[in-house]
């Protein structure tokens, strides 16, 4: 069932700023950048059960940027796969939903994920197992930009394109920042569209805060036959409040006391009006 993308999105955010500041988490800017993405694809692009969370016919997500879990958390627990409640134990002593990305005890969650440049590889995986068994679900893989400096991402982007995975889409939420300083300082990755056709991929760049774009690239992707696709995601990191975007200092840091409730007025006012 398709949902408001928009409001997810918004959910997401709010969700996730009252997750990491509660609990004393971080990645709140990596989250914000992601939001959309994560809100079109649980609101409109997987086929998902939250009843029956391993449908056999299911759709498959994985996280590589495990860091921003916590906006996986909300996505799921906004779609019924467990009480929004929840949400208030994260990141607390002995809660099951840990920082950076868990499927142990989480209904939805597919794969545990942090340490960077394994979620593509293991989609990839899932991909070719899903072609050889004949079986009709797709593989999404989320990553970060700076995760691209990973070489085990290449080596799966190798295998992607060899075995035709056209039932494989990656997103590359590309907001320019890594953990330290931005991406075009650390390893350029430009001309990065060229690079990935380059690799035998078909490849949509799209805004990766307009839901309308993102829906058009998603449906690209799902069209193209006999090779895998990437969306390449041209995102702001802390998207959604303004003090926090375009800053690396939101990877690491957590909104409190006078920040956090600048953060609370900004989520709360007028939202774009993406569709």
């Amino acid at each position: 069932m398709n949902c408001d993308t928009v409001t997810l999105a918004a959910r997401i955010r709010r969700h996730a700023l009252n997750m990491t500041s509660r609990g004393g988490s971080s990645h709140i800017g990596s989250i914000f950048s992601m939001a959309d993405i994560v809100a079109m694809l649980y609101g409109q692009v997987l086929r998902i059960d939250p009843v029956n969370p391993r449908w056999p016919a299911r759709d498959r997500f994985i996280l590589s940027k495990g860091h921003a879990g916590a906006g996986v958390y909300a996505a799921l627990a906004e779609r019924g796969f467990f009480s929004v409640q929840k949400l208030e134990t994260h990141y607390g002593d002995g809660s099951d939903l840990s920082g950076h990305v868990s499927h142990k005890g989480i209904p939805g969650v597919e794969f545990s994920t942090g340490s960077l440049g394994h979620g593509l590889p293991v989609g990839a995986g899932m991909a070719l197992s899903g072609k050889l068994n004949g079986e009709s679900h797709r593989v999404y893989v989320l990553l970060s930009d700076g995760e691209c400096d990973e070489g085990s991402n290449w080596e799966a982007i190798l295998f992607a394109a060899h075995h035709k995975l056209d039932n494989l889409c990656v997103i590359v939420d590309y907001n320019k920042i890594q953990s330290l300083k931005p991406v075009a300082d650390t390893i350029g990755l430009e001309p990065f569209a060229d690079k990935w056709r380059a690799f035998g991929w078909s490849v949509a760049e799209a805004d990766g805060h307009d839901h309308s774009q993102l829906a058009r690239a998603f449906e690209h992707a799902a069209a193209t036959k006999d090779m895998p696709s990437c969306v390449l995601a041209h995102t702001i990191k802390g998207k959604g409040v303004p003090f926090m975007e375009h800053s690396v200092l939101w990877h690491y840091r957590t909104a409190r006391g006078a920040e956090f409730d600048a953060a609370v007025a900004a989520l709360e006012g007028p939202q774009e009006g993406q569709s």
